[in-house]
């Protein structure tokens, strides 16, 4: 039995929707999506819609690689405000601001776009000579950074010259052979640009004066950032299509991710390589299994929301959500031998918000009983119930066992993930279950859908044209009656309205 939906719509698994919505050929539901087409003139519509539905009726997506967007690096020494700009430049506050040097660690990457043209972001820990421990590592990361941009902004500080630690930075950018904008950065007066003239001497061209705390400057900078940045990056390589599908390893501190990961290697004893520059601190690991590559993206613990975290928490926050954005299936581990916790529901409910195919991984199972066993299955219907469409595994990090099984609940939840369905097809389930199981009505009025097409996958999101607002029961009702019918085992899905009035009458 389904579970009970809190607006209604409780019904058990249609398998008599499946058969029907089968037995319609193939012409017939092209025919049925055509009509229902044409009775869209009727109703007032956008370009977008226009677009949206020619599209659809191609049944094609926009599959055309434009290639990754421009990599531009922000570097200097410490405390010279780079993340502070990277916030005027974002139009947010993203990167961690703070008055002391040493703020930033790691390399950060962030989307953005000034003028039209996107492009992606990158914070660094600030530059600095003669260093050891973590620093050393801080700098280490920031000469990373500049060999995997496109183009360079090097912050300096108009309020305390130029420094022989500069000097080192313009040393270690000539090498690199990367186009650099030089920003002088706490200008915020004529006063200021006549102390700013000081750093023509670095050899860089032009000092472009900005004060990234109050926005002065920044937007001709960015002017003449994108003079020197590429349409396409030339270093940050998309992957190829069909290459090695890219998993994120995810959960909470000490649950397994490490364990699991080297148990996968370990046991294989296949390829596994380095990737983006950081051959200091592997990110990626390519590992075969199953006959094929997989690159696992590596993941820090959580332990807090990533708001109210601080230090090595915020970090780790940080770079899980830039290894989801990076892969296309999380694998969520979870400890069978622990209740589970609200973090463990806060990870997944951001690997289902990032749209990612998710499968689960119960760690430690050869260490429960059975009444260990019963308790877990009642805590993952009350705390899970809304990912119970996610391929579960029960195995043992430590020991291997049942690790093998990994690999196909991937393997279903990345089908279901690219799983495109003909407009045709759509439409022709859509007649059958809204004939069978209407809209309830509301105010008098019942919103009925005038036509469906898939707008993506990756995953699977839908657009509805319809009369009226539909309930979110209704939605999760049609979402349930489509895993049902067409699958989408491990991945979520997304069902939007379009809310369309007919056309007056002239």
């Amino acid at each position: 039995m389904s579970a009970p939906d809190p607006e209604g719509f409780v019904e058990a698994p249609d398998e008599e929707l499946g058969r029907r919505v089968a037995g319609i050929d193939d012409a017939e539901a092209e025919q049925r999506a055509q009509t229902l087409r044409a009775g869209l003139t009727d109703y007032e519509l956008e370009d977008e819609d226009r677009s949206l539905l020619d599209t659809a009726l191609a049944d094609e997506f926009d599959d055309e690689e434009t290639g990754p967007a421009p990599v531009l690096a922000v570097v200097g020494r410490p405390n010279v405000g780079k993340s502070t700009l990277i916030n005027r430049i974002l139009g947010r506050r993203e990167a961690v601001v703070e008055d002391v040097p040493g703020v930033t660690r790691d390399r950060v990457s962030y989307p953005a776009e000034w003028n039209g043209r996107p492009f992606t972001l990158v914070d660094t820990g600030g530059w600095d000579i003669d260093v050891r421990g973590m620093a050393s590592r801080i700098a280490d990361q920031a000469e990373i950074a500049v060999d995997m941009a496109d183009a360079v902004i090097f912050v300096v500080d108009a309020r305390t010259g130029v420094t022989s630690t500069d000097e080192h930075v313009v040393r270690m950018l000539r090498r690199a052979a990367r186009p650099v904008v030089l920003a002088v950065n706490k200008v915020d007066d004529e006063r200021g640009e006549l102390q700013a003239a000081e750093f023509w001497s670095l050899g860089l061209g032009e000092p472009h004066t900005v004060s990234a705390m109050h926005g002065r400057g920044v937007a001709d900078l960015l002017d003449t950032v994108l003079e020197v940045l590429p349409e396409v990056s030339a270093v940050d390589q998309k992957l190829e299509v069909g290459g090695p599908r890219r998993v994120a390893l995810l959960g909470r501190p000490n649950v397994g991710k490490s364990s699991l990961l080297n148990r996968l290697v370990g046991s294989e004893r296949v390829l596994v390589d380095n990737v983006a520059g950081t051959t200091r601190d592997p990110v990626d690991e390519l590992v075969e299994l199953g006959g094929r590559q997989w690159r696992f993206v590596d993941t820090a613990g959580i332990r807090k929301r990533a708001r109210q975290a601080s230090g090595a928490d915020f970090y780790a926050a940080l770079r899980t959500q830039t290894a989801l954005e990076r892969a296309e299936v999380a694998v969520i581990l979870l400890e069978a031998d622990q209740v589970i916790s609200e973090q463990d529901v806060r990870i997944v409910k951001t690997a289902v918000e990032a749209g990612r195919a998710i499968v689960f991984a119960f760690n430690k199972w050869d260490l429960i009983d059975e009444e260990r066993r019963h308790q877990l299955e009642g805590e993952i219907q009350r705390d899970l119930a809304h990912v119970a469409w996610a391929p579960r595994v029960n195995l043992s990090a430590k020991t291997g066992r049942h690790a093998d099984k990994l690999v196909p609940a991937m393997e279903r939840a990345l089908e279901s993930w690219d799983t495109r369905i003909p407009t045709g097809r759509l439409n022709a389930f859509l007649g059958e279950l809204v004939a069978a199981n209407p809209h309830p009505l509301r105010g008098g009025k019942q919103p009925r859908i005038l036509f469906g097409t898939q707008a993506s996958n990756r995953p699977p999101r839908f657009v509805l044209f319809t009369t009226g607002f539909l309930d979110p029961g209704y939605r999760r009702f049609i979402a349930r009656r489509l895993r049902e019918t067409f699958g989408f085992e491990g991945t979520p899905i997304d069902i939007s309205m379009r809310i369309r009035e007919k056309r007056k009458r002239k």
